[in-house]
């Protein structure tokens, strides 16, 4: 292969990824639309604490044109648990990471998105909104048995989520160590409560 040819194929890959770096999506560039957990609740079933909570502004335009060409999305969901005591440091009960996985099925023009809390059930849908609606939500997910948990105490609950997280094919991190990629990731929202 001519060295000439060689130079131009470098170059031009340097120029995409640089130009892919600097493409920077409507919901990054627009502090408005930060991706953020509303409605987050935690309650008991018989034998669990289990987290409600929903996910807003999560999804962009290159997410979505992402996802159609074909390359699968994977939300990933943080959630870790203490217990608290007034001038006391707050002990850890546990800490979980669960992901959300979505994919487009370009033959069947369906939405499959993986749900490892439960026990990675897949849900079929036909629309990009309700799709966008099950990915984004946490639905009674099981944090902790009951019996872990000291009654007449008080806990804290944290969750976080990072929704996109851009990476170099093939090891090119090594050679372009330059390169910022960006996140959409939330804040931790914490909510407090008496067990």
């Amino acid at each position: 292969m001519p060295i000439i040819s060689l130079k131009f194929i470098v170059f031009s890959l340097i120029a995409q990824l640089l130009w892919l770096n600097y493409a920077v999506p409507a919901s990054a560039a627009d502090p408005k639309r930060k991706a953020l957990f509303k409605d987050v609740t935690a309650t008991t079933s018989d034998t669990h604490l289990l987290v409600f909570g929903t996910l807003d502004n999560s999804f962009t335009q290159e997410m979505t044109s992402i996802l159609h060409s074909g390359i699968a999305l994977k939300f990933s969901f943080f959630i870790e648990l203490y217990k608290t005591a007034e001038n006391w440091p707050d002990e850890q009960v546990v800490t979980l990471t669960l992901q959300h996985i979505m994919s487009y099925d370009t033959l069947k023009e369906n939405y499959r998105i993986t749900l490892e809390e439960d026990n990675n059930a897949v849900v079929s849908l036909k629309t990009l909104p309700e799709a966008q609606k099950v990915l984004n939500e946490l639905n009674g997910t099981k944090v902790v048995l009951l019996k872990q948990l000291i009654p007449d105490n008080n806990y804290k609950l944290r969750i976080r989520a990072e929704l996109y997280q851009k990476t170099l094919p093939l090891s090119l991190h090594n050679v372009l160590p330059f390169l910022s990629w960006w996140d959409v990731a939330t804040d931790w929202h914490t909510i407090l409560f008496r067990y």
